[in-house]
């Protein structure tokens, strides 16, 4: 049996591109996702390659969902070796004073609750599994170390994804389960289309920011997931070398 990778928000930009880089690194990928559309772009872009590939539409917000995918996964493949654990969304930027609840509770439904759901049942897998073990990813941000503008609850989340991380790092290791996060700024996704034309800084001022190829993310998290299990990489950040990030810009 070869290895095995599930990539949760599969069909477009990081989830896409971390996809298709496992599956050139040799995995059989579960492309979970909510559009099916989307997933089906991204497993033929796999399977023009030779690649093998398990389409699995998934509302990771929703617990009966995420059980139904780890149970096809396993049904499929008999065991999990990597998980990328990557969908995600932002909401309006709006002031913080302004934004609406149902935004609010969107984000955290997704970013947080959406991964820890996504790990659990990666957690049951992987600790049943013969040879017993394996990795998560979490995708955590920039945001998990700063925030830009009127962006409350995608930061928060990205915070609280670290602490998630570490607590299954510790929690993973009687199951010889490796669990690491990567942070990605400014990787050229359907997110970040604006950024060369110009987003608001924390002065007031527009400003354009560089962006990189979504394929570094791909080949990183391809890294990160080719280690042997008695090694982890924690915490990676990614990100355009140019952008304002580090000290003051």
């Amino acid at each position: 049996m070869g290895r095995i990778a599930l990539v949760t928000g599969a069909g477009t930009g990081v989830g896409k591109a971390a996809a298709t880089a496992l599956a050139q690194a040799g995995y059989a990928v579960v492309l979970a996702g909510r559009r099916r559309g989307p997933l089906d772009e991204t497993a033929a872009e796999i399977g023009a390659t030779g690649g093998e590939f398990l389409v699995v539409p998934t509302d990771v917000t929703d617990p009966a969902s995420v059980a139904a995918l780890f149970a096809k996964t396993r049904e499929a493949y008999g065991r999990l070796d990597v998980l990328f654990n990557n969908a995600g969304m932002g909401a309006p930027p709006v002031l913080l004073e302004d934004i609406a609840f149902e935004d609010w509770k969107a984000v955290v439904d997704v970013n947080l609750t959406g991964m820890f759901l996504c790990m659990q049942h990666a957690f049951r897998l992987m600790k049943d599994q013969d040879p017993r073990g394996g990795r998560i990813i979490n995708n955590g941000s920039i945001s998990a170390h700063a925030p830009r503008p009127n962006s409350a609850p995608y930061t928060s989340t990205k915070h609280a994804v670290t602490g998630l991380t570490k607590s299954g790092s510790l929690d993973g290791r009687k199951y010889n389960i490796a669990v690491g996060q990567i942070d990605i700024g400014n990787a050229a996704t359907p997110m970040t289309e604006k950024f060369p034309q110009g987003v608001p800084q924390p002065n007031g001022e527009v400003m354009a920011e560089p962006v990189m190829d979504v394929r570094h993310v791909g080949d990183a998290v391809v890294h990160m997931a080719s280690l042997p299990l008695e090694a982890n990489i924690l915490t990676m950040t990614v990100m355009a070398n140019d952008m304002p990030f580090v000290g003051r810009g």
